[in-house]
């Protein structure tokens, strides 16, 4: 078997983690210590996060997305797939390096989706433009991390607080979408959606879309319009 070169690594600002990114032949992950946190060949949930949220919000004109992780560019690329041309996407992405993996050894990968004039990223962190954001976004689509528990980053914790949760809700507009992608369910987390006075579904996925693969959860919270 082909054997993973290692291609780079970054530190995570304001953490001790350190991101890895290996290639082996075509196939591209990204490793913090021994976890996998996203792989090329595995898009599914990722799509998912996109495509459910645009069927929550499709009837909305022009609608603004902001998407917190760029990560392999699978939500990003999906979102594009479906939303309009007067659409608008911000990407919040903290490691600087992962942009440079996008347009870098990963440009295969991203498809060019980064050149799209409906795309603009902000280079930092989600919950920063979260709080920036008052009745900014249609969508907030969140894969950060494993999921509400933080597994990168322990301040991500902090996005799915009850702060965090009213921040994002005054981030969105009226019916707006707070989607949120984990790697395992999480019954505290919905409770703690539903206490914050969005409409919830837990949604299960599979890693490889239909054809399989890890069990994963997209939480799909509306806010109410009022």
């Amino acid at each position: 078997m082909m054997p993973w070169i290692q291609l780079d690594s970054a530190t995570i600002p304001g953490e001790n983690g350190e991101l890895r990114l290996k290639q082996r032949g075509g196939e591209f992950s990204i490793m913090l210590g021994a976890n996998e946190l996203m792989n090329s060949r595995l898009s599914g949930s990722e799509e998912a996060l996109a495509t459910l949220s645009w069927d929550r919000i499709k009837s909305h004109p022009k609608p603004r997305i902001l998407i917190g992780g760029l990560g392999m560019g699978f939500t990003l690329r999906a979102a594009l797939a479906v939303l309009p041309e007067d659409a608008g996407v911000t990407v919040a992405e903290l490691v600087p390096a992962v942009i440079a993996w996008a347009r870098g050894p990963m440009a295969e990968v991203f498809q060019g989706c980064l050149d799209d004039p409906r795309v603009g990223i902000h280079q930092g962190d989600v919950g920063e433009a979260i709080r920036a954001g008052k009745g900014a976004y249609n969508a907030i689509l969140l894969d950060v991390d494993n999921g509400p528990d933080g597994l990168t980053r322990k301040s991500n914790d902090r996005l799915y607080d009850f702060a965090g949760l009213r921040a994002a809700s005054h981030a969105l507009r009226p019916g707006g979408v707070l989607a949120v992608w984990s790697s395992g369910p999480d019954p505290d987390f919905t409770r703690r959606l539903k206490d914050s006075g969005f409409s919830v579904d837990a949604v299960n996925t599979r890693a490889n879309g239909k054809r399989g693969g890890a069990r994963h959860v997209i939480w799909l919270a509306v806010k109410p319009v009022k």
